[in-house]
């Protein structure tokens, strides 16, 4: 394993025609191309067949997360249109799950779009559902490096954010689909598993799945699991300084159930498959938390995962995934928690040694991205000759394009 601060980002990046990016979803989610890397070997199918690509009596791990709507539309009397995009909490908890539970009044960071045309005063929506009227109320506390902090309050006060934002809110599209939200992204920009509220942005490898595929897993008597990354608007940032030490990783919220620790545990001498980068970075930052601590006792049980941690850790280390991960439980039963929870802002680029998945299930990526540079890390350079074939086969990229399967090279 290597520092990969000197790494030179054009290193990574290839010519993406905008026509190969899909605007909308497939009609049927299982339908997408699936790109099957094993052995240095590429070929395809489509992800219907996933399941026999996968061993029987594997590990496959999910991510729980759930899409928001956070995008509100406001009107300005004079007619100006005001976007308020909500990134993540700030009063009365920054924890994104308690957040949408808060009732009456909340403060969130966000983004405004058209800020210009809002220097003062409070904006309303008015929104009327099926059996009541809502007042959603905003008001600009203060701005800071681009952002804002919004204060929401609303109307009637018993409702929770979380539904004040299903009735007033838009399915956050990135920002390469260049069109507004249909009816439709609202059911397809969601995975058919996804549970807790705290994305604006979708783990899009889970996109491609159905209850049919995940009936066939279980007939393989594929052990399934899940996690949660709160994945925040900053996953879209591209790589834009020339070296990779000039990069900030964005800071992503985490949750991983103790029953999730133990079946790696369980498997960790066999296959493990990960769905999705963002489940990737969480197993991993899981294993280096528990060499953190095996290091230095832990002063909570509170997963904190800084983006140059592992590669500072690396020197010497020899500690087994079953040490940490048994580090991790020990910690978690002294603090008398059912999970691990905290924040990781782990970087994964070429010169990362995986711990832990022998497999992962990922859709394309953007050029010059974290996202391509955490696939380059576990394939390596094989990841130019992946996206080639897929550009020569007629393959659709990013979010709701088609899927990948990349096995470990042995």
């Amino acid at each position: 394993m290597s520092y990969p601060g000197t790494l030179d980002i054009n290193d990574y990046t290839y010519s993406l025609p905008p026509e190969r990016i899909a605007q909308f979803p497939l009609e049927h989610r299982d339908q997408s191309k699936l790109l099957v890397y094993k052995n240095g070997q590429i070929s395809h199918d489509q992800f219907f067949n996933i399941p026999q690509y996968l061993p029987d009596e594997s590990l496959l791990i999910f991510n729980e997360t759930k899409v928001v709507q956070a995008r509100i539309n406001f009107q300005k009397e004079t007619g100006a249109g005001i976007e308020i995009f909500c990134l993540e909490p700030i009063h009365p908890t920054r924890e994104i799950q308690q957040a949408f539970h808060s009732k009456a009044s909340c403060t969130w960071k966000c983004l405004v779009g058209n800020s210009r045309k809002w220097k003062h005063g409070n904006l309303q929506l008015s929104i009327q559902t099926a059996d009541q009227k809502i007042i959603l109320e905003v008001r600009r506390i203060e701005q800071f490096q681009g952002t804002s902090s919004i204060r929401f309050s609303w109307h009637p006060e018993g409702l929770t954010f979380a539904e004040v934002l299903e009735e007033a809110g838009h399915i956050p599209l990135p920002p390469y689909i260049h069109r507004n939200p249909v009816e439709s992204d609202k059911v397809r920009y969601q995975t058919v598993y996804a549970k807790n509220d705290g994305s604006v942005a979708a783990p899009t490898a889970g996109l491609h799945f159905t209850q049919d595929i995940m009936e066939k897993i279980r007939h393989k008597n594929i052990k399934t699991e899940k996690v949660t990354l709160h994945i925040g608007a900053a996953t879209f940032k591209p790589v834009t300084s020339k070296r990779l030490d000039m990069h900030v990783m964005h800071t992503e919220q985490v949750i991983i159930p103790t029953c999730t620790i133990r079946s790696i545990l369980d498997f960790s001498d066999q296959h493990i498959t990960l769905v999705g980068t963002t489940t990737v970075r969480t197993i991993e930052s899981l294993y280096w938390q528990g060499v953190k601590w095996m290091k230095d006792d832990p002063e909570n049980g509170h997963l904190n995962i800084r983006q140059w941690d592992p590669y500072k850790l690396m020197e010497g280390n020899s500690i087994s995934v079953q040490e940490s991960l048994t580090k991790v439980l020990g910690v978690l039963d002294k603090y008398e928690k059912d999970a691990l929870s905290g924040t990781t802002q782990l970087l994964i680029a070429p010169g990362f040694k995986y711990t832990i998945p022998d497999a992962m299930i990922t859709n394309f990526h953007m050029p010059q991205s974290t996202l391509l540079l955490l696939v380059a890390a576990f394939i390596g350079d094989d990841w130019r000759r992946s996206y080639q074939y897929a550009m020569d086969n007629e393959f659709r990229f990013l979010s709701y394009g088609d899927s990948c399967l990349f096995f470990k090279n042995p």
